[in-house]
């Protein structure tokens, strides 16, 4: 699977990452890379968000009650339906990122998600590990996260550091925090009221920087404090050597759709798709 190609987008990481940068992701679980996207992506993306909003996908949600400030928007699978978010997960630089950040030979495509929180959104993201949202087995799975705006640390995600190795914990959904049904999953502790006892990490970031996180790590976010950007960012997910398709007891979130897959199959499939690097 292909999409059209262009002139100006850079196919390689703008930059060459450190043996420290793949040691802080496996140690600590996320890391930050500072400029990886050349600024055509970042154009690129910003239109393809508003074409994304303007005709929003069957999965997207609205999280802002009305009579709030701002807009917490999200969407996924855009590169099913879009060809800017199609072009992107092909030919950018993401998954090159992920695969040299994990130390994988092999990297499929999961799934891509947008993040909006326009100015003075006060809604927050709420702590929670990714991957037991997921179908998905193994410690070779990870987001890379882009913002399309300068973020300021306090409105930028917070990741808690070495919580990649915590076990499972029941995920819950975004709209009103009920949990998810039949998982048999424990829910996390309280975080947010001990917020001491945790070394949370973040980091302000600009347009071209990108975090790469690992997909049990714990993280959230506070609202957009910002009044003169909105926080937009695009999510790809990514999967290597060791992830293995598992369709665990209970609600899952991803896939939306069958992807004819059992349990301890490889991901290779058309919702997918493994990435060819030659």
């Amino acid at each position: 699977m292909s999409a059209p190609s262009s002139e100006n987008h850079n196919r390689n990481p703008l930059r060459h990452i450190s043996k420290t940068e793949r040691d802080e992701y496996q140690t600590n679980g996320v890391v930050c890379l500072r400029g990886m996207f050349n600024e055509d992506w970042i154009s690129r993306l910003r239109d393809a968000f508003e074409l994304a909003m303007e005709s929003p996908g069957p999965h997207s949600e609205e999280y802002t009650p009305e009579g709030n400030s701002g807009r917490f928007f999200t969407d996924l699978n855009m590169w099913q339906r879009l060809d800017p978010f199609k072009e992107f997960v092909f030919e950018s630089p993401a998954a090159k990122i992920a695969k040299q950040i994990m130390g994988s030979e092999r990297v499929n495509f999961f799934y891509d998600q947008m993040f909006v929180k326009y100015q003075q959104t006060r809604e927050s993201t709420p702590w929670h590990q990714d991957q037991p949202y997921w179908a998905v087995v193994g410690k070779e799975v990870c987001s890379v996260w882009l913002p399309l705006d300068p973020i300021k640390k306090d409105s930028s995600l917070n990741f808690i550091q070495g919580s990649h190795h915590w076990s499972a914990h029941n995920p819950h959904h975004f709209g009103d925090d009920t949990p998810y049904e039949g998982t048999g999953l424990p829910e996390l502790p309280d975080i947010e009221n001990n917020l001491d006892y945790y070394e949370i990490v973040s980091w302000s970031v600009n347009p071209g920087d990108c975090l790469v996180f690992q997909g049990m790590i714990v993280h959230g976010a506070y609202g957009n404090y910002s009044s003169e950007f909105p926080r937009r960012a695009l999510t790809t997910r990514w999967c290597g050597d060791d992830a293995r398709f598992f369709q665990r007891e209970g609600e899952v979130a991803i896939p939306t759709t069958n992807p004819g897959l059992k349990n301890g199959d490889l991901l290779d499939c058309d919702l997918f798709p493994p990435i060819d690097f030659d």
